[in-house]
């Protein structure tokens, strides 16, 4: 009887290679994370349902993993890092002075149909920055948000940064319903150009509909300001916009960055400036983060915040990581296992093996299948090298 196992749906192994590159993009990151004053937090990968009630919902719960406790209460397996954290600052790390540097390294899950690329599974590392408001933590992360693509030895990449008072502001003039703006949102969100139209063809004689109409192509260098600024006139979070990408270009980092006016999260959390990392040739975005300064406080203390998650996976793909070549077997005698160690930990990891043989031609043939061009032999007699 042929009985085949698979993984659930969104799920899959990784194998050799795809772990070093996870691995790599994980260690560059923590270190980087770790050099900048972040500590680290882990949260349970179950969470009450109704955690992520509280803080506003940020994404659909048909995005969710759920299962039932014992009790009979929902829970889900964690969708979002940011949320669970809050929750920990605003409670477990009450008594701590603002602001707080966090950082994490963990896995979220999320429906696969609901997550572009459609895994349910994705590996982040981010940081959260509790109790820090204004221009100056704000630069700080998208300044961080460039070098931790950077540490991951990338090239190629950009972070495309937004403000959702802009289109707030603009949908604010509009004397449309709630759900008229969140569905408006959704197409500028999405790109939806076709869409995006017929919905302002009723109201194309508000001046507020020209720059609505062309949010979503509003994307490219600081050039861009200075369109959305002749379109909509005075605006505070556009002069915030200006303010900021005068201090990164200051600070090397003009390079590196571009604007989005048509980034608007589906994240409801979100207050401010919002952004989004890019790699060439990736797929989708490898990094996203924002200022969000309410959600602590729902959680009983107030402290804005700001930070950032990176797509492990979605980062280590882009690199070119292949795994170490087999060059050795050891062959060892009886009482030979202590030297067969010492010379084993002396080699670059996995370029080296042990053989479990018990005779030598069984070994050389274990290493002429594994493609080992040498077999050390270790024996009290002594020890000899033999080509393959």
């Amino acid at each position: 009887m042929d009985i085949h196992i698979t993984t659930p749906e969104g799920t899959r192994d990784r194998l050799f290679a795809e772990c070093l590159e996870r691995r790599q993009v994980q260690e560059a990151l923590v270190a980087l994370f770790r050099r900048r004053g972040y500590s680290q937090v882990i949260t349970p990968e179950v969470e009450f349902y109704d955690l992520f009630v509280q803080s506003g919902n940020p994404m659909p719960q048909e995005a969710m993993l759920k299962i039932i406790d014992r009790s009979g209460k929902i829970m889900v397996m964690r969708p979002d890092s940011t949320a669970p954290i809050a929750r920990v600052a605003a409670t477990k790390l009450k008594g701590l002075a603002l602001p707080q540097r966090l950082y994490y390294d963990q896995t979220v899950f999320r429906s696969g149909s609901a997550h572009n690329g459609g895994s349910s599974e994705i590996a982040q590392c981010g940081v959260e920055l509790m109790g820090a408001s204004g221009r100056k933590a704000d630069v700080e992360m998208v300044a961080l948000a460039v070098d931790a693509l950077r540490a991951c030895g990338v090239s190629g990449f950009h972070i495309e940064v937004g403000h959702v008072d802009f289109f707030r502001t603009l949908a604010g003039r509009l004397d449309l319903p709630a759900e008229e703006i969140e569905r408006m949102r959704t197409l500028i969100e999405g790109k939806n150009y076709a869409a995006l139209n017929d919905m302002l063809a009723p109201h194309r004689s508000d001046p507020a509909c020209a720059a609505l109409a062309r949010l979503p192509y509003l994307f490219g260098g600081a050039q861009v300001l200075e369109e959305a600024r002749a379109l909509a006139g005075d605006c505070d979070s556009l002069d915030y916009l200006a303010q900021l990408w005068t201090e990164l270009e200051q600070a090397g980092y003009g390079g590196f960055v571009r604007f989005d006016l048509g980034l608007v999260h589906q994240i409801d959390y979100y207050t401010g400036v919002v952004f989004r990392g890019y790699i060439q040739g990736a797929g989708r975005p490898v990094l996203s983060g924002g200022r969000y300064d309410k959600l602590v406080e729902k959680f009983g203390r107030r402290a804005e915040a700001t930070g950032f998650a990176v797509d492990v996976d979605a980062v280590g793909s882009c690199l070119q990581v292949e795994c170490p070549r087999l060059e050795l077997v050891i062959h060892y005698g009886q009482g030979m296992l202590a030297r067969a160690l010492e010379v084993l930990d002396a080699q670059a990891p996995g370029t080296c093996e042990l053989s479990p043989c018990r005779t030598l031609n069984s070994t050389m043939n274990l290493a002429r299948e594994k493609g080992a061009p040498r077999v050390l032999v270790l024996e009290k007699s002594g020890e000899r090298w033999l080509e393959v």
